[in-house]
């Protein structure tokens, strides 16, 4: 059959899809959610099809961005369409509903259809539910992580060693990254760090650095980063890096489950050429791993499916039940970290917890005294100047001061009515007050703790300050924390948190960070 195209200038996450007019998709044979090929000068896709009555006429193919970018569509352009099969992958995905186990060959082909959009959303998150509920061992994890490299780009680099860290995410203000690249890439290791964009946080570890440098480089520009400064930090969304993990995640998020966290991680890792990893694995409350137990399960996950997949892995298990350091949202964390790299802000947990993590990496590269070399390169000056060489080879400016970062010009100074010391922060609510300022996306909102657990606090001083580049959101964050604040003061721990006298709103904390 044949139909005129008409671009409907809408958007569906890069999925194909188009709209067939009721009549049309009847002489077709396909129903809502079916598949169509589509042919066009020579190029082929299969989309999956909706229906209208109205918003099509009959003759007429709605198409989406994505279709129009794929197969280079102007309006009125006329294609060939003819009904599609299901893709094989579409059985495995039910086997895997029935709770069957899967082999690689058919691991690989759910994977190679998701990352050509051959899969609808339904589907995707049919596979990503079964693996939920059915659980995923370590066989299918190595299966996984290896598909989606090989559906990827890969990034070869000509260094003796490639060293790399990861932190699962759950604490707030975690920008270890931004101390401990420019540490070990000043020892002279190699490390090509790619990061996220915050999902359920106030800033992801992309969303810090891109407030000092660019962070959407390919990966030939990455590459000659790393070459010239032995380490890079970039957002990995633009490197077409295991590019099946970002699919997954978007059906992940809104189901608020996780089940591809090893694979999701791993094959990065693997895609970059690491052969020495620390994963981060954040623990307490208010963090995706509760206890140490919990951890410890989750590490020695980490470090099999690192052997199966050739590269050598510890876990650090670290303190998450607040935030790391003072400083919460994009810019303030950026300036922060540069703060302390200058040795002119003072943020010792964050010190600690980067030269601690940066001390394993070298160590596990062979280095003697991995945290003293760590913490020595820091208070140098060296990884300053590492991390200014990376923001210049990167398109920033390399002589950035901490007065040229902005962080939100509206503010909102809360204090202490009573005396004694923190108690408790609430992770979980903090980054929701964060959130209502602005951040992630307002790079200069946020939130500036002036004071941590134990310490003392009088009547009257200042607990922590709200940044927003917008009054509306400063004044959305100050009615967040009037109806509950995130930080406690008292003398002594009061034993009862809460009273519950009616059936409570229950929100799941849910984290999903990459």
């Amino acid at each position: 059959m044949k139909l005129v195209a008409r671009l409907l200038g809408l958007e569906a996450g890069g999925e194909y899809i188009v709209v067939l007019n009721d009549e049309d998709a009847q002489d077709l044979g396909v129903r809502s959610l079916g598949r169509v090929k589509l042919s066009f000068e020579g190029r082929e896709l299969t989309a999956i099809v909706n229906t209208a009555r109205t918003l099509v006429p009959k003759g007429v193919l709605g198409v989406y961005d994505g279709v129009k970018e794929f197969l280079r569509l102007e309006e009125g352009a006329i294609l060939e369409v003819t009904a599609a099969s299901p893709p094989r992958s579409f059985q495995y995905i039910r086997r895997r509903l029935d709770g069957r186990r899967l082999a690689y060959h058919e691991i690989y082909e759910i994977v190679k259809d998701v990352v050509q959009r051959n899969l609808s959303q339904v589907e995707i998150s049919s596979f990503v539910t079964a693996l939920h509920n059915h659980g995923l061992d370590m066989e299918e994890a190595t299966s996984l992580s290896l598909a989606m490299v090989e559906t990827g780009e890969t990034l070869k680099l000509d260094a003796r060693l490639i060293v790399d860290k990861h932190s699962i995410g759950g604490a707030p203000g975690d920008k270890t990254t931004l101390l401990v690249v420019p540490i070990v890439a000043a020892c002279g290791l190699t490390i090509p760090k790619t990061s996220s964009r915050a999902i359920t946080s106030a800033a992801g570890s992309a969303d810090r650095v891109e407030v000092l440098m660019p962070v959407e480089l390919g990966i030939e520009e990455m590459k000659r980063v790393v070459k010239r400064t032995n380490g890079c930090m970039v957002w990995g969304g633009s490197l077409y890096l295991a590019p099946a993990d970002d699919i997954f995640v978007r059906v992940e998020h809104p189901l608020s489950i996780d089940p591809l966290l090893l694979p999701s991680i791993m094959s990065k890792k693997k895609a970059v050429g690491a052969q020495i990893l620390v994963i981060d694995i954040p623990t307490g409350r208010g963090t995706k791993v509760k206890t140490i137990g919990e951890a410890n399960l989750l590490a020695r996950d980490f470090i099999e499916l690192g052997n199966r997949l050739s590269i050598r892995t510890q876990a650090a298990i670290t303190y998450g039940e607040q935030p790391i350091g003072y400083a919460v949202g994009p810019a303030l964390e950026a300036r922060e970290a540069l703060g302390v790299l200058m040795g002119k802000l003072s943020a010792p947990d964050l010190v600690n917890k980067a030269v601690r993590i940066a001390g394993i990496l070298l160590e596990m590269a062979g280095f003697e005294g991995g945290q003293k070399i760590a913490l020595e390169t820091l208070s140098s000056g060296k990884a300053e100047r590492k991390l200014r060489e990376i923001i210049a080879e990167q398109g920033g400016d390399p002589d950035i001061s901490l007065e040229d970062i902005k962080v939100g010009r509206h503010r909102f100074a809360f204090t202490s009515e009573v005396g004694g010391r923190i108690l408790w922060i609430d992770n979980g609510r903090l980054v929701e007050v964060a959130r209502l300022s602005g951040a992630p996306k307002d790079k200069g909102a946020g939130i500036l703790l002036e004071k941590k657990l134990g310490d003392p606090v009088k009547p009257g001083d200042t607990l922590f300050t709200i940044f927003a580049d917008n009054l509306e959101k400063l004044m959305a964050a100050k009615e967040a924390v009037a109806e509950g604040s995130f930080i406690a003061v008292g003398e002594s721990m009061e034993m009862l948190i809460q009273e519950v006298r009616e059936l409570p709103e229950v929100r799941r904390a849910f984290i999903l960070e990459r």
